[in-house]
Formats: C-alpha cells, sequence, structure tokens
C-alpha cells in the first residue's frame, strides 16, 4: 500500500465532494495514465497529445539507473566527487529537492548572478563534473554556463569534456552538438514530458544519482503510488488533492504551502512551478504562497480567497483547522501525487495545464534588452543605497523608498497578492526573503518571493497569463564582480539585468504595477528595504 495520505477540511473537504463522483464516473485516473490526451479540452489535444509521457517515466527511466551509478563509480575513481547543475525550471527544482532531501551535496546553478556563477565555478574546480540540463540546449542562463565551464575546466588544465555531463531531449540540436564536442555523457530524456513533469525523468535523475541518491529507492516510491492514483475509487487521492486545489466554489487561486515537519526538504519550491506554471493562464491558475515553517500565519487563514494546504509527516494524526488540506508521503510518492492533482485542477479550471504561453514573453524582451543596449532608465528618486524606478502614475508624489513602497501597495486589490522577485545571489543574501513575512504582515495578503531569473521557468507564467490582481517589487543589485560569458557578446551581469528589464516591460504591458529597486550597496541596500518594511509592518 502506498504511505500517501491526503487530508482536506472546510471549502476543500466540499469542493471534493462535488468534483470526485463526476471524475471517478468519467474514468479520469485510468484514462490519464493510459494517455488519453482528449480530457482538457479539443484546445488542448494538440499539446497534451506528446505531454503525458510522466504517468510512467518512473518506469520508462530504470535504464538510466544503472548507467548513472557506473557514470558515478567512473567519475569517483579519478577523484571527482563535486557535481554542479546547470539548469532552470524543471530542469533545476526537482534535483535540488531530491537531493536536500536526500542529504548529498549538489551545487544547482539556476542564476546568471556573476557572484553565484563565480561560486560555482572556483570552488574545487579539480574534483568538480558539471551538469548541463537543458531540453534544447538554447536556454540562456545554461547556455551561458556551459560556456564559462569550458573555459574554467581549460584554464585549469583540465580536459573539458571530460568533465562535461549532458541531458537533453534526444535530436536536439544540444544532442548532436554535444555529442560532437566529445563531452564525457550525453543523457536524453523522454520529449513526451514537459520540464515541470520531468523530475523522475533523466532530468531529475540524472544530477541526482551523480550526486548520490538512491534512485531505485525513489523510483520505487513513485511506482507505489501510481497503482492507487490510476484507480477509479472515491479515495484516489489525487481525485482528492486536485479537486480541492482547483474546484473551490468560489475558486480559492491562492494555495498557501507550508511545511510542517515533512522531512521532505524544498517540496514546496518544486510544487510552486508545476502549479502555477501549469495553471496560470487564461486569466485563472493557482498561485502557491510558500509560507516558511516558522511563520505562523497559516494557523487558519480566513480569507475567502485562500486555501492552505500542509506538508505534514506520515505518522501525524492532527487535522487542519478552516479551509485546507494536509498531505503525507515519500518524496517520490508525493511528486506524482501532485502531478496527477495538477492535471486534474487543470480539467476543473478548464485551461490546458501542459503549456506555458507567457513564458517566452520575458525571454523575448531579454533578447531585445541585449541587442538594444538602452542607456539605463533614470532613476525617479535615490533613498540611501536604492534607486527607485516606477511607471510615473505609480510614484507620482513618492519621495523615498517608504512612500514608494506605500504606492506600490496601494494598487493592491482585495484579492490580490504581492511578488517579491530578488535578482541576484540567492546562496549569499538569504536575509532577504525575511521580505516575504514583512509585506505579508503589512498587507494581511498571500506574498510570494522568487529569486530572479529562475521564477521567470516558474510562477512567471502565472504572473503574466493568471489573474491581474499581482503587485510587484522587483529588487536587483549593483555588483564589484562580473563575468565575460565566452563566445558572447554580454556578461552575465548584462545578461541577469536585460533579464529584469525584460520582464518588468512584460509586466507593465500586462498592466500590472511594478515597483523596481536597484541596490548601489548590496549589504546596505538589503539592510535599508529590511529596515523599511520592519516599520511599515509596525505601524
Amino acid at each position: 500500500m502506498s504511505s500517501l495520505s491526503v487530508i482536506l477540511t472546510g471549502a476543500a473537504s466540499q469542493a471534493a465532494d462535488r468534483h470526485v463522483p463526476q471524475l471517478v464516473e468519467e474514468k479520469f485516473a485510468s484514462r490519464l495514465f493510459a494517455k488519453d490526451h482528449t480530457m482538457w479540452g479539443q484546445a488542448a489535444e494538440e499539446e497534451s497529445s506528446k505531454r503525458l509521457g510522466w504517468v510512467d517515466a518512473a518506469e520508462v527511466s530504470r535504464p538510466l539507473v544503472a548507467e548513472i551509478n557506473q557514470l558515478r563509480e567512473s567519475f569517483a575513481a579519478q577523484g571527482v566527487d563535486r557535481f554542479v547543475l546547470a539548469g532552470m525550471g524543471g530542469s533545476s527544482l526537482a534535483p535540488e529537492v531530491i537531493t536536500k532531501t536526500a542529504g548529498v551535496e549538489l551545487f544547482v546553478l539556476d542564476s546568471t548572478d556573476p557572484v553565484m556563477v563565480q561560486a560555482a565555478l572556483n570552488q574545487d574546480i579539480a574534483r568538480t563534473a558539471a551538469v548541463i540540463s537543458s531540453k534544447s540546449g538554447s536556454t540562456v542562463e545554461t547556455d551561458s554556463a556551459r560556456r564559462a565551464f569550458e573555459k574554467a575546466f581549460t584554464e585549469a588544465g583540465i580536459d573539458a569534456a571530460s568533465r562535461m555531463v549532458v541531458v537533453t531531449d534526444p535530436g536536439s540540436p544540444f544532442d548532436q552538438a554535444s555529442r560532437e564536442a566529445g563531452y564525457r555523457a550525453v543523457f536524453t530524456a523522454d520529449p513526451t514530458v514537459g520540464g515541470r513533469f520531468s523530475a523522475m525523468t533523466a532530468f531529475g535523475l540524472v544530477p541526482s544519482g551523480l550526486a548520490g541518491v538512491d534512485l531505485d529507492e525513489l523510483l520505487d516510491q513513485v511506482d507505489e503510488a501510481a497503482e492507487v492514483l490510476r484507480e477509479d475509487a472515491d479515495d484516489n487521492l489525487g481525485l482528492l488533492l486536485g479537486s480541492a486545489m482547483g474546484g473551490t466554489s468560489p475558486l480559492r487561486n491562492k494555495l498557501l504551502i507550508q511545511d510542517q515537519g515533512s522531512g521532505i526538504v524544498g517540496f514546496a519550491d518544486w510544487a510552486e512551478q508545476l502549479i502555477a506554471e501549469s495553471t496560470g493562464k487564461d486569466g485563472t491558475g493557482i498561485l502557491p504562497v510558500v509560507v516558511a515553517e516558522d511563520v505562523p500565519e497559516l494557523a487558519a487563514p480566513v480569507a475567502s480567497d485562500v486555501l492552505a494546504a500542509y506538508l505534514v509527516p506520515a505518522d501525524t494524526d492532527a487535522v487542519p483547522e478552516g479551509d485546507a488540506v494536509a498531505v503525507a508521503g515519500s518524496l517520490g510518492a508525493q511528486m506524482l501525487l501532485w502531478e496527477v492533482a495538477t492535471a486534474v485542477a487543470g480539467k476543473l479550471l478548464g485551461i490546458n495545464p501542459f503549456d506555458q504561453p507567457d513564458v517566452e514573453s520575458a525571454k523575448t524582451a531579454t533578447r531585445a534588452v541585449l541587442a538594444d543596449k538602452p542607456e539605463p532608465t533614470p532613476a525617479v528618486l535615490v533613498d540611501g543605497s536604492v534607486e527607485i524606478r516606477g511607471a510615473a502614475q505609480l510614484l507620482d508624489g513618492a519621495q523615498d523608498l517608504t512612500s514608494a513602497v506605500v504606492a506600490l501597495l496601494d494598487q493592491l486589490p482585495a484579492d490580490g497578492y504581492v511578488s517579491v522577485q530578488a535578482y541576484f545571489d540567492r546562496l549569499t543574501w538569504t536575509e532577504l526573503e525575511d521580505a516575504r513575512p514583512l509585506l505579508a504582515a503589512i498587507t494581511g495578503r498571500p506574498t510570494t518571493f522568487g529569486w530572479g531569473p529562475r521564477f521567470l521557468h516558474s510562477t512567471g507564467q502565472f504572473h503574466k497569463g493568471g489573474p491581474g490582481v499581482g503587485v510587484f517589487l522587483q529588487i536587483t543589485a549593483e555588483s564589484d564582480t562580473d563575468l565575460e560569458i565566452p563566445g558572447i557578446p554580454f556578461t552575465f551581469g548584462e545578461l541577469i539585468s536585460a533579464q529584469a528589464d525584460g520582464d518588468a516591460q512584460v509586466l507593465e504591458q500586462h498592466g500590472r504595477p511594478v515597483l523596481r529597486l536597484r541596490l548601489t550597496d548590496r549589504e546596505t541596500g538589503v539592510a535599508q528595504i529590511l529596515d523599511v518594511l520592519s516599520a511599515l509592518a509596525q505601524r
């Protein structure tokens, strides 16, 4: 039997009562596992017909395990035991949660911040191998990291190709180019699996296995869960959770996720992309709000647009308060559970959960900024170490950082949310994440925090394609460090700046209020922002 459990209360339970019987009657679960692509409407059929490989990915991926383990042993024999994963979105979030939960080391490079890139390159290069993970190979962040690693290995007197491992789709330009370059290993994944559903394909398994995760155990967990999730039954946990996520009436479209001792490290960050990118389109969707373990705001959410999701230990018998779900289970089992639930939620929302129509817009805007190299937009205000930018109508009357933040929050609708987007080194400046609970306290509304540019491959879809009720606080920073990108006419510093500029432009084009703060000094600027927010929270 599967170790999974799902407990529903309040509006979540009512939604399940309303929708699960119909889903069972329609045989949604068995049809899903049979890869029936017709269940999300005619407009979704073309995309869904080539995106359902995830339902049996664990079984299909079994033969990879021996190959991955053999490669790890081969590297170890050469003294190579440090692995850096260069990937974005679905290529990085699953390996990060898998390795953290297993307690093994994997440096996840999902940033173009030059400080973070330099940290990945400079630490123990002699015992490092790089896993370059991209379905096409054309993802700008991943391609830039590949170029930087090739240069770093070469300058250290190491044959670069011998330290490069590639994960990509079969037949992609990256597949062919990597083989021609003589890279150490090239793994291909099932092309019928989209990035955010790819945890049990080569994209999730190769970096995790090289880092030392027991992949057989992980896949066993998925197989065990699949046995119960494919059943057309009223107690199918995937149908229950999916109905709670996408079937409340009126829709509770903010899903506040809080870990309460599940033993799974960082699961909510992975679920955030899965849910937001799958559902945030056509003016609807579900926004995951990841809440730190020590923040009590989820004790009993009362807002009519909020549903709480608790990740709990397998042996708990606690029943959540209010409108909530409590989910327990092993990592592999939960990954499949939430994937099934997201497919269910997509059906109930009437959208295609397998496309991401608004993700490309920020990439296009970034390319335009890099090509045109426009002069920086002058700051509207400068307060200490913070340059303040934003639309004239937003900042009209603002005189300092405090009044600029207040002006942004004044645009927040009653059913809105606040999104904080920080474009710099997420490993060094973790204290900036304190901005999220402070803004939640100031506004009483759900507040998200995303590290740029990685959130562009995650919640970025919801921000543009979902309900237009968000307000956005973008934080960028000057750096004393910058790095050239070999063979490319711009630096990492210029790239991350262009990514921030491009995304802000697209958000404003969608009518979203954006307050842009650029820190001329990271240390004093971060402290200044947190001081201002702390003061506002105490008012």
